[in-house]
């Protein structure tokens, strides 16, 4: 009969069981760099770690506060109707190369992609706006409540459509963003 062998007890000939995984593939280690929670001891010149949002972002802009983006909403509306349309249709694909829509233009916003630290480009926002749009208005009032519950509910206030784009919006009053090289 043998006894039943334990981790933290000492093995024959005087050798400790060490733990470990070895021989098994590890995940590799993230790498520092504009992305989600970086430790602030990695943050690039130019940039601060906001720890509210656990981002890496400009030095001169800040997370839309829910007001501002609850705003951005109604005013979105009121500009669609003004516009007939057809103006703000045409408003937003010019403004989507530098990263915002009209509403976000008139409240100096801009939509940001942390995962590579620069300012959402044309089919990013395109892929945001209709994709997303799309996916938020595709059961209505359903979607619209599920995206602003999530909006209220997480530290970045991503909603549905940020979540597609993978972008933040970020409140840009200095327009620091207007030039970014990041």
């Amino acid at each position: 009969m043998t006894q039943p062998q334990y981790p933290d007890a000492p093995q024959p000939g005087g050798q400790q069981y060490s733990p470990g995984y070895q021989g098994m593939p590890q995940a590799p280690p993230i790498p520092a760099g504009y992305g989600y929670g970086t430790p602030q001891q990695n943050v690039p010149p130019g940039m601060y770690y906001d720890p509210t949002s656990e981002l890496i972002l400009p030095q001169g802009v800040e997370l839309a506060s829910v007001g501002r983006r609850i705003g951005a909403y109604f005013l979105s509306i009121l500009l669609v109707v003004v516009t007939l349309g057809v103006g703000y249709l045409i408003w937003g694909l010019v403004s989507w190369s530098k990263g915002r829509g009209p509403t976000q233009q008139v409240l100096g916003m801009r939509c940001w992609t942390p995962a590579n630290g620069r300012v959402a480009g044309w089919g990013t926002m395109a892929l945001r706006d209709i994709v997303g749009g799309l996916a938020q208005g595709i059961l209505g009032a359903i979607t619209g409540l599920v995206s602003f519950i999530l909006f209220l509910s997480n530290k970045q206030h991503k909603s549905l459509m940020d979540m597609v784009g993978s972008t933040v919006v970020l409140h840009d009053p200095n327009k620091v963003l207007d030039n970014w090289q990041g």
